[in-house]
């Protein structure tokens, strides 16, 4: 794994790009926390440099370029790449992890290790899942402790893991949804269900090398979900709000009576710029043609 950081990655730039003025003297787990919640609340989970015409590089320079100096997002593998030197430059014991992630339309995993995660052991000897790059209504707010069985109530939601024979799942309990225009709604496959299976893992340690081919096959491949749907979603002090093609989302966690509220809006071709401006604070070099092609449910 690249330990090593260029004069060009700054931990202080890093900190101003998400707005962190705490403390980091100490590894410890509200400082994690802390540090997390700004990181997903500033940094979009997006995947719009495949249809600008840009490739997703996995190098940490370009990362750490392509987010903290040109303020854009990126997926797992960047987001995650990026935090785990972040956390490692503050002194925190990182491992990579593969995940592979719950297609629900298949009722299946993937095959191959699909997602980046990050484990994090604090100096107590406890374990937690560090999680800034899965977007949408299944991203933690918070890290997770590596606990099987346990309910981890989050502002998303409740999420917990289940582990069975050294494989461990990460499921979300879902909230219902109120929906204005229901008319907008594409997600009505899937409200039935209680609770949504989100990936699976092993604690086998990775190193970045072993993403490079999903990297590669993610953003080539013409059933991929990042090649059928253009996306971008922040988390935001209340909920989460994604654009993928021309719908934007806006979600408002636990509205009412254990419910979200889900506004839905269709977007003018000559919007789409400047909503990822306005709301995304995403300036693009090239330009985006938007796709929506796929069937495949984010929310």
């Amino acid at each position: 794994m690249e330990r090593r950081s260029s004069d060009s990655m700054n931990i202080k730039e890093y900190f101003t790009r998400i707005s962190y003025q705490g403390s980091y003297e100490k590894p410890d787990l509200a400082t994690l926390t802390d540090i997390f919640q700004h990181h997903i609340r500033a940094v979009p989970f997006e995947n719009l440099s495949i249809h600008c015409g840009e490739s997703i590089e996995l190098d940490l320079e370009a990362t750490y370029n392509k987010i903290v100096k040109k303020k854009r997002g990126g997926w797992c593998m960047e987001n995650n790449h990026l935090l785990s030197w972040v956390l490692k430059t503050l002194g925190y014991n990182i491992t990579l992890l593969g995940s592979k992630v719950y297609v629900p339309e298949y009722d299946a995993y993937a095959e191959e290790i699909d997602h980046l995660l990050l484990k994090v052991v604090l100096d107590d000897g406890k374990s937690y899942i560090v999680d800034g790059g899965f977007g949408m209504v299944y991203q933690m707010w918070q890290p997770m402790e590596l606990i099987s069985g346990t309910d981890q109530l989050q502002t998303p939601g409740v999420f917990r893991f289940l582990e069975e024979g050294g494989l461990w799942y990460l499921e979300k309990v879902k909230r219902k949804q109120w929906v204005p225009n229901q008319s907008l709604s594409t997600s009505h496959n899937v409200d039935k269900e209680v609770c949504r299976r989100v990936y699976l893992f092993t604690l086998e340690p990775r190193d970045i090398e072993d993403f490079r081919a999903c990297n590669a096959h993610l953003q080539t491949a013409p059933d991929s979900l990042f090649v059928t749907k253009s996306m971008c979603s922040l988390q935001t002090a209340d909920g989460v709000r994604a654009l993928v093609g021309w719908k934007l989302t806006e979600i408002k966690y636990n509205y009412k009576d254990n419910m979200d509220l889900v506004e839905i809006r269709i977007l003018a071709d000559e919007e789409v710029e400047k909503t990822l401006k306005e709301k995304f604070s995403v300036t693009l070099d090239k330009k985006l043609v938007p796709v929506n092609t796929s069937r495949l449910s984010l929310f």
